[in-house]
């Protein structure tokens, strides 16, 4: 079980769920949510990062339209009030946010300083996003929908980055993750996997294309990445 704590902005201030590891110094990982906010799904990914021995934060991206959303992934009616901030989220203003979190991060009590960041479907996004636009030790990417609408900024992105994405994404086409892996796969930095018969958000803890193998698989590899490049 973890906690939460307040980050600092330019228009007040925001939640983060933290959860921590029993080692006394770890690095810490920026997780970043899907539409659903920081939910169930988010707060275990946190856990299960602490239980490897990183510190964990989950920042309410969505704070600036709603503060602390916490929505499930089986109501519809949750459903459509994700979507809605969704489209009504400012990505640029997001990448400071995250910028921010990550410094609250970097300075926590028993944090090393080393912070990566990594997210699932708008959370992967951002992921790139911040990847591009600000310093990470390492970047780690769940299906990020919307990634192909900017791949220019692919050549800015110089930390280690991991990309896992499902071969069967119903919000990211074969033809998007072409455009992806084609921009992308030439970067010494970046390794891009793919998940055979997958769907999106095939990690989602109990979602409804959640899938055991792919899912332990996909975490399996980032925890290694994260250790390589972190510690």
């Amino acid at each position: 079980m973890g906690d939460y704590i307040m980050i600092p902005a330019d228009l007040g201030a925001f939640r983060a769920y933290v959860a921590r590891p029993t080692a006394p110094t770890a690095p810490s990982v920026v997780v970043l949510h899907e539409v659903f906010g920081v939910n169930d799904d988010m707060r275990l990914t946190c856990d299960a990062l602490a239980a490897e021995g990183f510190i964990a934060l989950c920042p309410d991206l969505f704070w600036r339209q709603a503060q602390n959303t916490d929505l499930r992934v089986d109501n519809e009616a949750d459903w459509n009030a994700g979507l809605a901030l969704y489209k009504g989220y400012d990505r640029d203003a997001g990448v400071g946010d995250i910028v921010e979190t990550m410094a609250v991060a970097a300075r926590l009590k028993g944090a090393s300083g080393r912070v990566a960041v990594m997210g699932y479907c708008l959370g992967g996004l951002m992921t790139f996003l911040t990847s591009a636009r600000a310093e990470v030790h390492a970047a780690v990417e769940f299906h990020g929908a919307d990634t192909e609408a900017y791949l220019g900024e692919a050549p800015a992105i110089t930390a280690p980055m991991m990309l896992h994405l499902a071969e069967e994404d119903e919000f990211i086409s074969k033809a998007a993750q072409a455009q992806i892996a084609a921009a992308l796969c030439g970067k010494p930095n970046v390794a891009i996997y793919s998940y055979p018969n997958c769907h999106h958000a095939f990690s989602r803890h109990g979602g409804a294309h959640y899938d055991p193998e792919a899912a332990a698989l996909a975490n399996c590899r980032t925890f290694t990445f994260l250790r390589l490049h972190l510690t």
